[in-house]
């Protein structure tokens, strides 16, 4: 039997996973990297770190799975999306990557959408509108703040795809992470020449783009040596994060929709044609099913709201877990149980990094709203709850006025772990939600995908059909989501009601 690998450069750590040729998990493994924020709203990281994490987990997912370097038949690569890593004559980084959650290019964005003629013009030349997490600003902030870097360039990669250099040689990345790079024409799956002259950016700068289900090279002797695997292993173009997600869940058919809660929320939708937003609250991609599309939505602080909760305000229960050997998440969880829907007017912001969808706002901030004497901890934790998911709830209506098919919303990330956070998911949205058997996401999505590249299944729809099913699907209550359609329509007004302040308070 041979075996499949996936690797996920992710933003607090690098995941790897081996399946076989069934899509079976055999074993996953995780390498932690650092992240740092030199000032408010910046976010970087070393890639020469993600290569020591791909690395380091690489062979300890062999070891889980006690596997022989020889039975890993193809490689599979997926990441955060939108970072960029500038690289010179040499293989090394020239700078740390900017991430995808950075907020320094504001001025950036504005000046992209001026040379494009305009925000409807550029999204109907790249599909999506100039928003500060995106690669194209980076590239202008450095040309501006770091023209050294800048000179010094030659070429420019998204973070699975420096990883891809380091394992292969190669310069190459694949139309679903590069749809998030604002440089694709997404809609005919290639560089748009026109706009990245506009730009004055240089073209030779952009790897060769595939397919994501493509051998774009093979390891290296030296990469297959650092990693414990043979070298000549072919590795597949892979997706970004969110396209490879969608494999991994699944949704690779219309009417199958995903919401996602990890450290951002991602609500994503098949597409056969490519469908657009006029106002650009909703990205369209390239999926990483060969000649189709994607539409989704992210928030940039879903999951990171109720980590940076647990982090700074939950030392009691952070302790109380790690004496019990039980998990933080799943005791403050059982706390917000104990307050009532809509938690008697309260409400929490999950702005907490700005936002992206519905609102591209650098300069949004999170924050409670409607905090009287009667509210305790249960309604603090369960408002934050509610906060993050009527935010992913604004993506889902976005879609539903864009036409877009919604039968089955199908949960991944931390969100799909507690049954009380699923059961409020379909409370919120106003839909049946599901789980499925495979909760890897994106690592297990490349796997699927490496071995759609080298023959293993004829295709991506044909690999998700035989290796994932749903296992529980939950209704939502009426009376509860009477409850949440009401409050939900109060959640938007807020942010509207104080977008002027936010603009204010940023400026301090």
């Amino acid at each position: 039997m041979s075996y499949l690998l996936g690797i996920d450069i992710g933003t607090s750590g690098t995941k790897t996973l081996v399946c076989d040729d069934r899509g079976r998990v055999k074993a996953t493994a995780t390498a932690e990297h650092d992240h740092s924020a030199p000032k408010p709203g910046w976010s970087e990281q070393d890639p020469r770190q993600w290569w020591s994490a791909t690395c380091k987990a690489t062979k300890a997912v062999l070891r889980k799975a006690g596997l022989r370097s020889a039975q890993v038949t193809a490689i599979g690569l997926s990441g955060q999306m939108h970072g960029s890593v500038f690289v010179g004559g040499s293989t090394a980084p020239l700078r740390p990557a900017i991430l995808w959650n950075d907020q320094r290019t504001g001025a950036q964005c504005a000046e992209i959408e001026k040379k494009a003629g305009g925000r409807r013009k550029l999204i109907n030349m790249v599909g999506n509108p100039a928003l500060t997490g995106f690669t194209a600003p980076k590239v202008l902030w450095v040309r501006k703040h770091e023209p050294r870097v800048y000179e010094r360039t030659r070429h420019l990669l998204l973070p699975k795809d420096y990883i891809r250099l380091c394992m292969t040689g190669e310069y190459a990345t694949e139309v679903g992470d590069a749809s998030g790079t604002l440089l694709l024409d997404v809609k005919r799956r290639a560089w748009n020449r026109k706009l990245i002259s506009l730009l004055k950016i240089d073209p030779d700068w952009l790897p060769r783009c595939y397919e994501s289900h493509e051998v774009s090279g093979a390891l290296t002797k030296q990469a297959a040596k650092a990693m414990g695997l043979q070298a000549g292993t072919p590795v597949v173009g892979g997706s970004g994060d969110q396209p490879a997600g969608a494999v991994g869940n699944g949704i690779v058919r219309r009417g199958i929709v995903s919401a996602t809660l990890g450290t951002s929320g991602v609500v994503f939708a098949h597409a056969d044609e490519p469908t657009y937003d006029p106002k650009g609250r909703v990205h369209t991609m390239c999926a990483a099913v060969a000649g189709k599309w994607c539409v989704f939505g992210c928030m940039l602080s879903a999951g990171g709201s109720f980590q940076w909760f647990r982090n700074h305000m939950a030392s009691q229960e952070v302790a109380e877990a790690k004496r019990r050997g039980r998990d933080p998440y799943e005791l403050l969880i059982r706390q917000a149980q104990g307050a009532e829907p809509g938690c008697e007017g309260l409400f929490f912001l999950p702005y907490l990094t700005g936002e992206r969808c519905p609102h591209a706002d650098p300069d949004a901030r999170g924050g409670w709203i409607g905090l009287t004497a009667r509210h305790g901890r249960s309604e603090i934790i369960r408002s934050l709850l509610e906060g993050v998911t009527y935010g992913m709830g604004d993506a889902l209506q976005i879609m539903d006025e864009m036409g877009i098919a919604i039968r089955t919303v199908r949960l991944s990330g931390g969100g799909a772990r507690s049954r009380f956070w699923r059961q409020l998911q379909a409370d919120v949205y106003g839909r049946a939600v599901a789980t499925i058997n495979a909760e890897e996401g994106p690592a297990y999505g490349v796997a699927i995908l490496a071995g759609v590249g080298t023959g293993v299944w004829s295709s991506v729809p044909q690999a998700c059909s035989a290796a994932i099913r749903e296992t529980e699907r939950l209704r939502p209550d009426r009376r509860r989501a009477a409850r949440y359609r009401a409050g939900h329509v109060r959640y938007q007004k807020l942010y509207t009601a104080l977008k002027g302040e936010f603009e204010a308070i940023a400026g301090l």
